[in-house]
């Protein structure tokens, strides 16, 4: 096959495309405008990483987005690999296989925007201009949204190396393959769309499209032709993230008089439990010997006194400090269900929109802490010493949690939450220090009647105090692209549960926070 009927069956093929899509209706413009991000670079240049940050970064801020990886969708359609000749150009059979799974991806990504969806990205290696130039005309002309090009170039030999190494060899596309063979055919598989890449060309052909150049994975931006808060939102992020390796350790501050008294947020000094917990865990964090380690703490007393035991540079911050309870500051959950239950019953029907009086809403902490999240990602091995409702958003950046769920995440005091991201999620490690502290966790009762009596109100909170046998135990998440995983060890690392889910929103029931006289204190176990 010569190259011109190549050329030409690609031509048609994405004809094609455009012609039977193009029976969408368009989206009403006088809503908010969607927006299609479009990835674009060869393979093993960071996209898929980034897209998939990206996405979660604007779930975390309220804005429903979702990725629709082209490669998701050829697995489906061709269940076994069939090596890197089904990405040859010359392989008129694989061009259509490839064409139609672009096709059947751009027809869900409609379909998502169209109905709840604001942002979707878009993630394919989309090298070619006459791609790129179907796929802006079809979501502009026909679908009536907005586009962004992100275009990640890479000519590092040793970040290729290493994305290969970390990401590639683990697609399920290289399953039980060996690595130097799974290694040569990849490389090949790039040598073949290099063949056909065509970077955006922002002189002639594509200079009308809005687009950011990421080169050697932050070392050098180009950003043109920027518009609108959602564009400005993911170059702001792209900007602030990096792929270097680090651990991000989370820990509330130790056990405060007040969490002692069931009472709600204030600056506290620590309870004698509190004070035996800076202990320990300042010789956690020292037997971690964790390179170049900078502790972050809010402006709190509980917290600045719980980071005293630790030897590495410390930092306050006010963003860190505990959600403002306003008017209810210092009462305990008992108190505010007596005296303003149309209160209480609005805030469990509600959780992470409702609004202390005088206070702040899980909604407000989220945007109070966006600037932190930034910094986060461009932080490396990172403490930070915060309260329940923050670690609660932290986590739920981390962990892609739904706002319905972000208010219920579980952080029970006196436990290391260990944070390591990975190409496509993050790694979790719950570290209860085996340090006694009382339960300050309050799930969502099932009757939100402000006219329920208060102990039904309150029957959802109460001190876990179980027997059992001591030792700590690690609960360890991994949040994949297919699922996750969770898995319980003791302190000898010997595996006690394994559970496999296809959803995000799991639950081991196994308390794990033991203490050295046997007690479990709490459940360290996430909903």
């Amino acid at each position: 096959m010569t190259e011109n009927s190549i050329l030409s069956t690609q031509k048609a093929s994405e004809k094609a495309m455009t012609d039977i899509l193009s029976q969408a209706p368009c989206r009403d413009r006088l809503v908010r405008t969607p927006t299609v991000i479009i990835m674009v670079g060869l393979p093993a240049r960071g996209k898929t990483y980034m897209g998939r940050k990206l996405a979660r970064y604007l779930h975390w801020i309220g804005i429903k987005t979702k990725v629709f990886n082209v490669g998701d969708y050829r697995r489906d359609a061709v269940k076994v690999y069939a090596g890197k000749e089904f990405f040859d150009p010359n392989n008129s059979e694989a061009v259509a296989i490839r064409n139609q799974c672009a096709e059947n991806a751009l027809e869900d990504m409609c379909d998502f925007l169209q109905s709840q969806g604001e942002v979707a990205i878009f993630d394919a290696t989309n090298t070619t201009r006459e791609r790129r130039r179907t796929i802006y005309n079809y979501c502009t002309e026909v679908c009536c949204f907005r586009v962004f090009f992100v275009e990640s170039i890479c000519d590092s030999p040793e970040v290729i190396q290493a994305n290969i190494r970390e990401v590639k060899l683990k697609s399920p596309d290289y399953k039980d393959v060996p690595q130097k063979e799974a290694v040569e055919d990849f490389l090949s598989r790039i040598e073949l769309y290099a063949k056909q890449y065509e970077p955006i060309d922002d002189k002639i052909e594509e200079k009308h499209y809005s687009f950011i150049k990421i080169f050697n994975c932050g070392e050098r931006f180009l950003v043109h032709k920027l518009g609108g808060n959602i564009q400005s939102r993911v170059v702001y992020f792209l900007m602030n993230i990096h792929v270097l390796p680090r651990t991000i350790y989370l820990t509330r501050h130790g056990e405060s008089e007040m969490n002692v008294q069931q009472r709600i947020g204030g600056d506290s000094p620590l309870s004698p439990a509190g004070e035996t917990y800076t202990e320990v865990l300042g010789q956690y964090i020292a037997k971690e010997n964790i390179t170049d380690l900078i502790v972050w703490t809010s402006e709190r007393q509980q917290a600045i006194n719980t980071a005293r035991k630790i030897n590495a540079p410390k930092e306050q911050l006010k963003a860190l400090n505990g959600i403002s309870a306003g008017m209810f500051e210092g009462l305990t959950y008992r108190e505010v269900a007596e005296r303003y239950p149309e209160q209480f019953a609005a805030r469990d029907q509600s959780k992470y929109y409702y609004r202390y009086p005088g206070g702040e809403s899980y909604h407000d902490l989220v945007a109070r802490l966006e600037p932190v999240i930034m910094e986060l990602e461009r932080a490396e091995n990172l403490l930070v010493i915060s309260h329940q409702a923050v670690a609660r958003c932290i986590l739920a950046y981390f962990l892609d949690k739904d706002p319905d769920c972000l208010p219920y995440i579980k952080v029970p005091l006196h436990t290391v939450i260990k944070l390591t991201p990975t190409a496509y999620g993050c790694m979790i490690e719950y570290i209860p220090l085996s340090v006694e502290a009382v339960n300050t966790h309050r799930s969502k009762p099932k009757n939100c009647d402000p006219n329920r009596p208060v102990a039904e109100a309150l029957n959802e909170f109460h001190v876990s105090c179980l027997e059992a046998k001591p030792g700590p135990t690690t609960c360890q998440i991994i949040y994949q692209n297919a699922g996750t995983t969770i898995e319980t060890t003791d302190a000898k690392g010997n595996r006690l549960q394994r559970m496999d889910s296809t959803f995000g929103d799991v639950s081991v029931n196994k308390d794990l926070s033991l203490s050295h006289d046997g007690k479990i204190q709490q459940s360290s176990t996430p909903n």
